[in-house]
């Protein structure tokens, strides 16, 4: 019971500032990545990813080489978003360039200085077809 209320209380929606910095900040380093802007790609990364990393163009390697689909992705449609204990959640909607649907889930966490970094992405392929 009382991992129920928890979990009602953490798993809460975000407010709408919260979306925008976020949209804001996904779509920025999708885009950074299109552009092979690895410079502005890193600078959305939150501060112990860019520390793992340690250079924007180790980060861009693993970006190319570990996540194609975030790396050139197309059709773009941002779905639901979540503030948990960790931060915030939001399901990304893609295409890759050979045309296969993914969905990226992105965590997120806002910093001292009030920016939206990001903290991790995992992929799954969509059971939906690219169009």
């Amino acid at each position: 019971m009382v991992m129920t209320v928890l979990a009602l209380v953490f798993a809460t929606p975000a407010r709408a500032d919260d979306a925008s910095d976020i949209r804001g900040a996904i779509g920025a380093q999708l885009q950074a990545f299109r552009a092979d802007d690895g410079n502005t790609a890193f600078s959305y990364a939150a501060p112990q990813i860019q520390t793992m990393f340690g250079s924007e163009a180790m980060f861009m390697r693993m970006v190319r080489d570990g996540y194609p689909p975030v790396y050139r992705s197309s059709n773009v449609t941002f779905g639901d978003l979540t503030r948990d204990a960790e931060g915030f959640r939001q399901d990304v909607f893609m295409t890759d360039p050979n045309g296969q649907a993914w969905i990226a889930d992105y965590r997120l966490e806002r910093q001292a200085d009030g920016s939206m970094k990001i903290t991790g992405v995992s992929l799954r392929k969509s059971e939906d077809l690219a169009v």
